[in-house]
């Protein structure tokens, strides 16, 4: 028999046979939708309590998508294969029919669309004697009601899951807080991306545009789990050109899907969902995509979950990137502080030099460093820091001398927000900057008398009070100080504290002169032309033996700093492939090089006598007592040597 038919828009509801029941009927099924967690439980628990009423004997609730497939269904029914023709009928004309059942005992299926939709269609359907043209009316009704009370269970079902997605979705973000390298990071979003939405793989892909590139990670199947493609290629090229989210049922039917990574990697992707990555300033850097639904295809409640955990996984990125960047940076700093303070060198003092820090950079003493201008005092100190446990954190310098009695407090302790004129903002000191680390004061015999009474404090209690400030603030630093003045002569005429001297030099070094340990000159000299060779971005000058003769006859008044500003000055200016004599002239002068004093009462002859013999017994102390050397540092032979002190009177070696 020809199909029967009735529209939805044609219904009158009040006046057909039925209607009564189906409004009885939607009362109860909205009711019985807020004791059912799920719209499967729903289902299975009114669907039998409906085929009652209606007096059937198979009733079902059937979806069309790509495919038919009963979601639940009660009872049993006669009609053989689903009447597929009946139902593509119904939700095609988006109205209910009924249809007779050959080779039955009068049996008869009705069909009533209860969802009409792109993504999902849906139907009520119902089969048995008692289905005839009489029920429709009342049969397409309760449909109407099935349609509510269903719509009305399936958005509190997804709510909820939605709700409890989100929930896992700010825990995921807790998690990623505590991950603090890129890698890791990554692969650990994907998975909980998986995780969240039900699908088989996810990947992040990051935006390079200057190189107009997407890295993929994790890239599975591929070499190295890691996967460059152009940024316009494929779907994941076109979210991150438009900035909008592209979700594919079927993704070999698409033409924007990118089959080359299926070919080489052996996968099949039947569908995914891609959506843009944002930063926390909404800019794009790159996309999500989930691959490969476990159960269907993507939907709305997936993009919301993997839109919110990108911008989670964004902002993470961001945090971690920023953090390896510091880290990179705090490093790169470290190792050239640290080769910035190689204690170089080859004379006995040096190697007790360096035996000393190696003892004293574990431990946690004041340590007091006298020595000259120039020999290397904050080296030293550095040495200190960045040999010991306190390296990872800061090492702050900090010059004694250039501070005014009005600026240390502040400078060394910090003020508050208008604690004076000038005072705008809040201002940390040198000792809160270095907490953890070392505070070397340099210059520490020239500090006011002022400033040393409030430093002795700090030492004394370990905690500082900001100018202006009330609150005290403990601080855990190293102190290291510095200073050319002799101190006790200092203490003596009361330029310098007492107690704030026996508190600094629990430990003392002493650098010796440049000139006290001639050995080390060109250890020095080639260190730091090397150095600034490269800086030059030059190949390395060699130093000939004219240049080294005179580099180890001259006087070094400004010890190593001197040494090393002529090897800067030499790296960068000299135009040849070695240094020569003539390079150091313009530094090196004979007047400036020496440091002999000689009377100008003398006779030209008695003067020259007086200068060659002075001149020669530094050359013997450079080269500590090796003739040899002396005589090849003064262009001598060695025999010429002797010959010439003998004339001079002097004494000569055996």
């Amino acid at each position: 028999m020809a199909a029967k038919w009735m529209t939805w828009s044609s219904l009158p509801w009040l006046q057909t046979d039925g209607a009564g029941l189906a409004i009885q009927l939607c009362d109860r099924l909205l009711k019985a939708v807020a004791s059912t967690p799920t719209s499967a439980e729903f289902l299975a628990h009114q669907l039998p309590d409906i085929a009652a009423e209606f007096s059937v004997q198979w009733i079902a609730v059937v979806d069309r998508t790509s495919e038919w497939t009963v979601r639940a269904e009660f009872g049993r029914h006669q009609v053989g294969e689903l009447p597929l023709r009946l139902f593509n009928e119904a939700l095609d004309r988006e109205a209910a029919g009924l249809e007779k059942v050959e080779g039955t005992d009068g049996w008869s299926v009705a069909a009533v669309p209860i969802v009409v939709g792109a993504g999902r269609q849906t139907l009520l359907a119902l089969a048995g004697r008692r289905v005839d043209a009489g029920a429709l009316a009342g049969i397409t009704a309760a449909g109407r009601a099935v349609a509510h009370a269903l719509a009305l269970s399936e958005r509190l079902e997804r709510h909820s899951k939605l709700s409890d997605r989100l929930r896992e979705t700010l825990r995921v973000s807790s998690r990623l807080s505590e991950i603090y390298e890129t890698v890791p990071l990554l692969e650990t979003i994907c998975e909980e991306a998986c995780r969240l939405l039900e699908c088989d793989r996810a990947s992040i892909f990051v935006w390079d545009k200057p190189n107009r590139k997407l890295l993929a990670c994790p890239a599975l199947g591929v070499e190295g789990g890691t996967l460059y493609i152009p940024d316009d290629a494929g779907i994941v090229g076109s979210v991150v050109q438009n900035g909008t989210t592209i979700q594919v049922d079927d993704a070999y039917a698409d033409d924007r899907f990118n089959q080359a990574v299926d070919k080489d990697t052996g996968y099949r992707t039947r569908n995914l969902l891609c959506v843009p990555l944002l930063d926390g300033d909404q800019s794009l850097i790159g996309a999500f995509e989930g691959i490969n639904k476990n159960a269907g295809t993507f939907n709305d409640d997936d993009e919301d979950i993997l839109t919110q955990l990108g911008i989670q996984a964004a902002i993470a990125l961001r945090n971690t990137r920023e953090r390896e960047l510091l880290i990179r940076t705090h490093r790169q700093l470290t190792e050239k502080l640290a080769s910035g303070s190689k204690i170089i060198g080859v004379s006995p003092s040096i190697d007790a030099l360096r035996a000393s820090i190696d003892r004293l950079a574990e431990a946690t003493l004041p340590v007091l460093i006298l020595g000259e201008s120039g020999t290397g005092k904050e080296v030293v100190a550095q040495a200190l820091h960045f040999r010991g446990p306190r390296a990872d954190h800061p090492f702050v310098a900090v010059n004694c001398a250039a501070l005014t009695e009005s600026l240390l407090e502040s400078e060394l302790f910090g003020h508050e927000k208008g604690a004076f004129t000038d005072a705008r903002d809040q201002h940390k000191g040198k000792f809160e900057l270095a907490d953890g680390g070392t505070v070397f004061l340099d210059e520490i015999g020239d500090m006011t008398p002022g400033g040393q009474a409030k430093l002795l404090r700090v030492l004394e209690d370990r905690v500082i009070t900001r100018v202006g400030g009330t609150t005290t603030i403990p601080v855990n630093v190293r102190i290291l100080a510095a200073t050319n003045v002799n101190l006790v002569e200092a203490v003596r005429e009361r330029r310098f504290r007492e107690d704030l001297y026996y508190r600094l030099c629990v430990v003392t070094i002493d650098l010796p002169a440049l000139r006290d340990r001639p050995e080390d000159i060109m250890p020095l000299a080639e260190f730091f032309l090397n150095g600034f060779c490269k800086d030059a971005r030059r190949p390395v000058l060699a130093i000939s033996e004219e240049a080294r003769r005179r580099l180890n006859t001259h006087g070094w008044p400004g010890n190593v700093r001197e040494l090393r500003n002529l090897m800067e000055r030499v790296a960068f200016l000299n135009s040849g492939e070695s240094v020569e004599p003539e390079d150091l002239a313009f530094i090196l002068s004979p007047r400036a090089g020496s440091d002999i004093d000689i009377g100008v009462d003398l006779a030209l002859t008695q003067a020259t006598s007086q200068f060659q013999e002075e001149y020669i017994q530094r050359a013997v102390q450079r080269a500590a007592g090796n003739m040899s050397e002396a005589a090849r540092m003064l262009g001598l032979h060695r025999s010429n040597l002797y010959r010439k002190m003998k004339q001079l009177g002097m004494d000569v070696p055996d």
